[in-house]
This record gives C-alpha cells, sequence and structure tokens, in this order.
C-alpha cells in the first residue's frame, strides 16, 4: 500500500493517530479517512496472531486508507515514539479500557504535555467512570443494559440482535466522530483540545430519544405493538410468495391509498386504520395480499410509485440494485468493490484512500511525512 497523504477531502491535513483495536475505533478511523484525515494505526510489535489476521485483513474494509507502525507501549523508546507522533497529530483515538492508557504512560495528561491541541477521544462501552467501567462487555450488552436493544424484535418474543450496527458503529463510531470534529471546531476558537468520553452506552441511550419522549407522551407500550417497532400493519416486514420479504412502510394516509390503488386491494377492510384494535386483522389481511406475488414481482409492481414497498435484499443483492448503482453507493475502489463514503460533498468529495491496512504497512512513509525520524 502506498502511504502518499490522502488526496483532498473536508479533512485534508488533519492528522489522526488511530491505537489498534476492535470495533468501534476502526469504524471511526475509516470515517476520517474517508474525510481526508491520515490517519496512522499504532499497532503492538508482539501480537502473536499478527500473521493470520493479515491474511484475512486484505479483505477488511474497515481497515482502508491508512497505514500502520509498530510501537511497543511497554517499552520506554516505544512510549517515547508514541508521544512523538502525538505531538503531531491532531486527533489520537484509542478504545482501551480506562485507565490503560494512563498505565502505559501515554494517557491524556502525557499527550496534552507534548500537544495542547491534541482531540484525545476514548471509545469504551461502558464509559471511563461509573461502576461498570472496568467491567468487560460487547455490542449486545451495552445496548441491552441502554434499553435499545429490548426495542427490538417482534412482541413476546426474543429482542433481535442488530450485528454490531447500532453499538459499536452508530453508538460508539458516529459520536467519537462527531465528538472529534466538535472538539476540532472548538480548538479553532480556543487553540485547545480536549478529552471526548465516547461510550456506547451513552450513545445507545441517546438514540432511543424519540421513544423516551413517545412514552413520557403516553404512547409507547410493549415492544413490538407500537407503530414503528413492527405493531402497525402499515409499518411492517411481510413474507411473499417465494418466501422472501418486502418491507412495507406506507404510515401516511395518502401513500397507504396509493399502496391499495396499485395493488388493486379493496380499502373496506383497512377502514380505521389508525386503532390499534384492528391491526390484528388487518395484518393478516396484508400478509395474505403480500404472500399473493414472489418478492420481485412487489418491487416491479411498486416501482416509482409512493406506495412505500421495497424488497428486503440480502447483503450481496445490493450490488446490482439499479438505485445504488445509479449513486454508486457500491463502487470500485482501489479493486475492491465496496460501500462509499457519506455523507456526500459538493466541494471537497471523500473518498476512499487506499487498501485495507495490514499491521506494519505504510507506517514509516507517514512518520517522515509527518517529520517524524527513524
Amino acid at each position: 500500500m502506498s502511504a502518499a497523504a490522502p488526496a483532498g477531502g473536508v479533512l485534508a491535513g488533519v492528522r489522526v493517530v488511530e491505537v489498534a483495536g476492535l470495533g468501534p475505533g476502526p469504524f471511526a478511523a475509516m470515517l476520517l479517512s474517508d474525510m481526508g484525515a491520515d490517519v496512522l494505526r499504532i499497532d503492538r510489535p508482539d501480537d502473536p496472531e499478527a500473521a493470520d489476521y493479515n491474511a484475512a485483513e486484505e479483505l477488511n474494509l474497515v481497515n482502508r486508507g491508512r497505514s500502520s507502525v509498530r510501537i511497543d507501549l511497554k517499552s520506554p523508546e516505544g512510549r517515547a515514539r508514541f508521544l512523538a507522533v502525538a505531538a503531531r497529530a491532531d486527533v489520537l483515538i484509542e478504545g482501551y479500557r480506562p485507565g490503560v492508557m494512563e498505565r502505559l504512560g501515554v494517557g491524556p495528561d502525557e499527550c496534552a504535555a507534548v500537544n495542547p491541541g491534541l482531540v484525545f477521544v476514548r471509545i469504551t462501552g461502558w464509559g471511563q467512570r461509573g461502576p461498570l467501567a472496568q467491567t468487560a462487555g460487547h455490542d449486545a450488552n451495552y445496548i441491552a443494559l441502554a434499553g435499545l436493544l429490548g426495542l427490538l424484535g417482534p412482541h413476546g418474543g426474543t429482542p433481535s440482535i442488530p450485528l454490531n450496527l447500532l453499538g459499536d458503529y452508530a453508538s460508539g463510531s458516529l459520536m467519537a466522530v462527531i465528538g472529534a470534529l466538535g472538539a476540532l471546531v472548538e480548538r479553532g476558537r480556543s487553540g485547545r483540545g480536549q478529552v471526548v468520553d465516547t461510550a456506547i452506552v451513552d450513545g445507545a441511550a441517546l438514540l432511543t430519544t424519540f421513544v423516551h419522549g413517545q412514552r413520557l407522551a403516553g404512547r409507547w407500550e410493549e415492544r413490538g405493538t407500537n407503530f414503528l417497532d413492527g405493531g402497525a400493519p402499515y409499518y411492517n416486514l411481510y413474507e411473499t410468495a417465494d418466501e422472501r420479504h418486502i418491507a412495507f412502510g406506507a404510515i401516511e394516509d395518502r401513500f397507504f391509498a396509493e399502496f391499495l390503488a396499485v395493488a388493486g386491494v379493496d380499502p373496506a377492510p383497512f377502514a380505521d386504520r389508525r386503532d390499534p384494535d384492528r391491526w390484528p386483522a388487518m395484518r393478516a389481511r396484508l400478509a395474505e395480499i403480500f404472500r399473493s406475488r414472489t418478492r420481485d414481482a412487489w418491487r416491479d409492481l411498486f416501482a416509482h410509485t409512493d406506495g412505500c414497498v421495497t424488497p428486503v435484499l440480502d447483503v450481496h443483492e445490493v450490488l446490482d440494485e439499479p438505485h445504488l448503482s445509479a449513486r454508486g453507493v457500491l463502487a470500485e475502489s482501489h479493486g475492491l468493490r465496496q460501500p462509499q463514503p457519506a455523507p456526500r460533498f459538493s466541494r471537497t468529495p471523500s473518498a476512499v484512500q487506499g487498501l485495507p491496512c495490514l499491521t506494519g504497512d505504510g507506517g514509516d512513509e507517514t512518520l517522515a511525512r509527518w517529520g517524524i525520524g527513524g
């Protein structure tokens, strides 16, 4: 991989240090790289699984667009080298348990001493303090305690785990990036950096703000009985004739009316459709209707309409989906077909800056570019 400086982007010229980890940290670093930041990952030199990782990491798209250097943070020489890197950086991202960076001698205080303008982003599951701060956990644990996981899944059934998308990425990575960008803006006024405490449990709770508002208004009941969680028949998933699925989202009256018209469905059974007491019967009727055609037949019937009927695609099917293809949502970058950066900027577009980074790949060139000698 080339360690050339990233070209363009809204974060061109911003230097980011990523302390190697799993989950939200790498995705946050990817987002910053996509926007043009120059990202250097710090890897351990003694990782016994590094060789095995490297074989698979060639296709780990989350690691795209940065370089890597091995630094032993447990040695005096390694700490000095790390602080030299931090002194040249704008943002540092780390995902260790609280206190680990301090024990290694490269915590916020040590980094601020060599770089008062550094934005020190800390990503953990439970946060830097609190009764669970030192406790192990993973994505499902954090969103479970925050009340987010309990919102997902069928009424009376087991909650559905949303991969690590809502915890690690939405509640962790995105919040970390928002925090980093906000701190950089504030640094432009004050000239000072600060610590950004990003806890997945905080972000997960924040994502439920709308639901808490509905709860306070007395408009939110048990999981799977509300208008946005699968309770309402007009906002739900339905099986089709070929045992695939359709997403149906005709919440507004005019959209539901268009659905009925396009599908040729008698509107009588759907009178008073806002009445929850009628929802079971309506849902059963809609289930019959959607089982009358295949998924793709429904897709074709409702293409370019406001009936809010959309096929539920498997992940490999999105590669050839016409709308996504027209927008280039997934496209080839550096020889790999992959999701492209978002959001889109009119003057300074983001771009995939390089292939997935392997341990030790291109780091020396980046250090030289940053003015740090060997």
